[in-house]
């Protein structure tokens, strides 16, 4: 399994990262969305060492928590990406939706990379863009 010890990390560099998703946008005014998948990937960037993903929180347009992704922390090898999911029809998150992860590394340099693709595909028409986690305070 990939679940590890609060203990085997304490030692480790900690962090916390926003990273915005949008699981529906509005389309020609304010009371018409377009939903979309989105893909959350969690990219260890780091060629030789291991990560570690304490907390995956996903919170809504309105800022309420929405559903908690771990239970306990897992680790992330070397070059590996983990990824979530949120459905095309799963409107929970809303138009502001966003995930704030804990993580764990051996240095600030060594922090994973956080991305979301959001895309959507009818008939004809596609559409697609990506989003960047940004570090925060804790």
């Amino acid at each position: 399994a990939r679940v590890v010890g609060q203990k085997d990390i304490s030692k480790l560099v900690q962090g916390s990262t926003y990273l915005p998703v949008y699981s529906s946008i509005y389309q020609l005014h304010e009371n018409k969305t377009y939903d979309l998948t989105v893909t959350a990937s969690i990219r260890n960037i780091s060629p030789a060492d291991t990560v570690y993903l304490q907390k995956a929180n996903y919170y809504g347009t309105d800022g309420r928590l929405v559903r908690k992704y771990l239970q306990h922390p897992v680790y992330i090898k070397p070059l590996e990406t983990l990824e979530i999911v949120i459905y095309e029809k799963d409107r929970a998150g809303g138009t502001g939706g966003n995930f704030v992860f804990d993580w764990a590394a051996k240095s600030e340099q060594k922090a994973p990379l956080f991305e979301a693709v959001m895309i959507s595909t009818s008939g004809q028409q596609g559409l697609s863009f990506l989003t960047r986690g940004v570090r925060i305070e804790r």
